[in-house]
């Protein structure tokens, strides 16, 4: 599950000066926990760090996006894509939805801004799972609390019926 305050963001882009400006954009934005990398196989050989979100080019050398997130998906399944491509086809975004991207982001004027926006609604999901996971937790341990407490009473009961005045 992605970590919301500062989350690890991959940025997976072949061409070196927009993968530089993605980073810069993401670190004005106070997105600032990002590594960046120019092939889909180096950032496979660093999923041991567990990247809560991955910003990645549709098409790389040597390997397709979608292959990329498949293989990143079987190391660290709650791991979320964001696909920036320059490929404006409708296919290869459902195509990427369809694998398991979070959103496909056709590469315009707008883009980046977008980008920061989808980072930002993934951060809330997981802030409202986490609150509703401890949520969930905190109902179970009163209802555990309140049974534990009735058969506490109803033991003392059963011993001690003097006491309740059976």
């Amino acid at each position: 599950m992605p970590n919301s305050k500062n989350p690890l963001i991959f940025v997976v882009e072949d061409n070196q000066m927009y993968n530089k400006l993605v980073v810069s954009y993401l670190k004005t934005n106070k997105l600032t926990n990002v590594e960046s990398f120019l092939s889909g196989e180096e950032a496979l050989n660093n999923m041991h760090k567990n990247p809560d979100i991955i910003i990645q080019d549709y098409l790389l050398d040597g390997m397709t996006g979608i292959e990329v997130l498949i293989k990143a998906k079987k190391t660290n399944p709650e791991v979320e894509f964001i696909f920036l491509s320059g490929q404006d086809s409708i296919d290869i975004a459902i195509n990427s939805m369809k694998y398991g991207a979070y959103d496909y982001i056709v590469k315009d004027q707008m883009a980046l801004q977008k980008m920061v926006n989808k980072i930002h609604k993934i951060n809330s999901v997981t802030e409202l799972v986490k609150s509703n996971k401890r949520y969930q937790i905190g109902v179970l341990l009163f209802f555990f609390g309140l049974g534990l407490l009735v058969v506490v009473t109803l033991t003392l009961a059963v011993l001690y019926p003097q006491i309740f005045g059976l």
